[in-house]
């Protein structure tokens, strides 16, 4: 695949299950769900005037009572994966942009670490700082790259998952910025993309894909966007890439963040649907963007249904 993704994950839980360090998180307590939502009217204005009870929020069907509602500008754990790649050479200088870019119009309390990627993964920052806010030491980590080798891309998501699970921020987030498709992971795509609806985060994507690229798959980065509730960007120009970055910074900075405790259910099933409806009392049209579902905390051996 000849691509630039852009690829972001936020977890909108609450409550999640506590792992070892070296277990990917794949479930939640399910005692409160916690939901982060992104309202537009059209596909650029962010809606900041709605209040608690202009939303609905439904699992398998049935209305919830909405516990806790805010708008608030909270911290992230974000991780920023950088291909490394042999193909990346004549698009070193924009990826490295793009990224830097989503470092500016990040706050200093983010939590943030950096992964090169090709045959091989490799932390960008030092082994005794596993996360910084500091703009300078990630602009030295995302400089160290080292082009060389094939694309582990799904190696790379589901270590940078692994990682974000050692921050106690609630709100986390993974980007991947890489031009080509998976040709060299152990982990295979389904592996990443449930690992990913497991963990409650939301996933952005942006890829740019060369038509003739065999390795090119963009229905990953489309499932990953519907189930988890981010959204995915398949721009036509390499230079669209650092503005689309810039969005999906600000799309974190104007959340809405929802809280229910579900109800008592009767269908045995470890995946539970929500939907999250706006009556808006302007009439606006507007587009809400939320994740599609959850399993319960030790019953993720079930598919999720077919959406």
């Amino acid at each position: 695949m000849r691509a630039i993704l852009c690829a972001l994950l936020c977890i909108p839980t609450a409550l999640l299950a506590q792992q070892e360090p070296d277990t990917p998180v794949i479930s939640m307590d399910v005692s409160r769900v916690a939901l982060f939502a992104t309202v537009r009217e059209g596909k650029a204005r962010f809606i900041s005037d709605l209040e608690q009870k202009h939303f609905t929020v439904l699992e398998d069907g049935v209305a919830q009572k909405i516990l806790s509602f805010s708008r608030e500008d909270v911290p992230v754990a974000i991780g920023l994966l950088v291909d490394n790649s042999q193909s990346m050479m004549n698009k070193r200088a924009e990826v490295v942009a793009a990224a830097k870019a989503f470092v500016a119009a990040s706050k200093p309390q983010d939590e943030m670490f950096v992964i090169h990627f090709n045959d091989k993964l490799t932390y960008g920052l030092p082994q005794t700082l596993p996360f910084t806010g500091d703009r300078d030491l990630l602009g030295a980590a995302l400089d160290k790259m080292n082009l060389d080798g094939k694309t582990a891309l799904y190696d790379a998501i589901h270590e940078g998952l692994k990682h974000l699970g050692n921050s106690k921020l609630t709100k986390k987030a993974l980007i991947v910025l890489s031009d080509g498709g998976d040709n060299m992971s152990v982990n295979k795509a389904e592996g990443v993309v449930k690992e990913a609806d497991l963990s409650g985060a939301l996933f952005y994507g942006i890829g740019i894909y060369d038509p003739m690229d065999g390795d090119a798959n963009p229905g990953v980065l489309r499932k990953l966007a519907q189930n988890t509730g981010g959204e995915a960007y398949f721009p036509k120009e390499l230079a669209d890439v650092k503005g689309l970055c810039e969005t999906i910074a600000r799309d974190l900075r104007n959340q809405y963040l929802l809280s229910y405790a579900p109800q008592q259910r009767s269908t045995g099933s470890d995946y539970h649907r929500i939907q999250v409806k706006v009556k808006d009392p302007q009439n606006r049209k507007l587009i809400i963007r939320t994740r599609t579902g959850y399993f319960e905390s030790g019953r993720s051996g079930e598919k999720a249904p077919k959406r």
